[in-house]
């Protein structure tokens, strides 16, 4: 549908958004080690189902394999989120934290952008749990905890500009809230078409819904909901022509 390129929205409150990178390289160095020892199939399909979030394991209508389990039932609520199918998988999650988890992390301050990246993701969980109590596929993907990300953007800042990509190839500064509203549809839609697909658009809604309802109750007090000012891209002189143009999607 479309890709986040780059905003235009500088940190106020944090020097530097070190929980997202954090969570960012975590999950890359995770990815790393399965990819790399997975060449045998047997690390990386005991830390699926010993990290994966299983719905039917978590509801009890199912048990674990001796010895696969690796952390408390509960746990994988959260560790799912950290655990990625591929590097297409991988990349486009951390690409959005990248774009959008900066500026919430900054209005929330890093611990508790922590606590609510980790309750975005267990609410994703939960809702495909919820979705599907009996299924003994293991859930993994940071998907549902970067969707409650990008519905806190939303909230912050709809109408900062912001540079996607348009149907993989068209370059456009919009106003956050047209891609980010559309993006949402498009969950909603998928949620009811494609609800037996490969992808858990349960999750993603259950990450939107904890990302709505949480950013109000953990966001700093003087921090304000949907920013009212229009923030352009800044003009850079082209010194060819000499004409001005807006920054295009390059770096942050």
């Amino acid at each position: 549908m479309f890709i986040p390129l780059h905003d235009r929205n500088d940190l106020e409150h944090i020097d530097r958004q070190y929980v997202t990178l954090g969570l960012i390289g975590l999950n890359t160095v995770i990815w790393l080690v399965t990819a790399i020892s997975g060449k045998t199939g047997t690390f990386t399909t005991a830390a699926v189902l010993g990290l994966g979030y299983i719905p039917a394991v978590a509801n009890g209508f199912a048990d674990l394999a001796p010895g696969l389990s690796i952390v408390p039932e509960g746990a994988t609520y959260v560790t799912y989120a950290f655990l990625h199918a591929d590097i297409w998988h991988l990349g486009t999650n951390m690409l959005f934290l990248w774009v959008f988890g900066d500026n919430v992390e900054d209005a929330m301050g890093h611990l508790r952008f922590l606590v609510f990246y980790l309750l975005c993701a267990a609410a994703g969980a939960l809702a495909h749990g919820l979705l599907d109590p009996r299924s003994e596929a293991p859930l993994i993907g940071a998907s549902g905890a970067v969707a409650g990300v990008v519905a806190a953007y939303l909230l912050l800042h709809p109408r900062v500009r912001l540079w996607v990509l348009v149907l993989g190839r068209i370059p456009l500064p919009l106003p956050a809230f047209v891609p980010l509203t559309l993006w949402i549809v498009y969950q909603l839609y998928m949620l009811v078409f494609d609800a037996q697909g490969e992808v858990s658009w349960a999750a993603h809604i259950g990450g939107i819904v904890a990302g709505f309802a949480l950013i109000a109750l953990m966001k700093r007090r003087t921090v304000p909901l949907l920013d009212r000012e229009i923030v352009p891209p800044r003009a850079v002189w082209h010194k060819r022509s000499g004409s001005r143009r807006p920054d295009g999607p390059w770096g942050r």
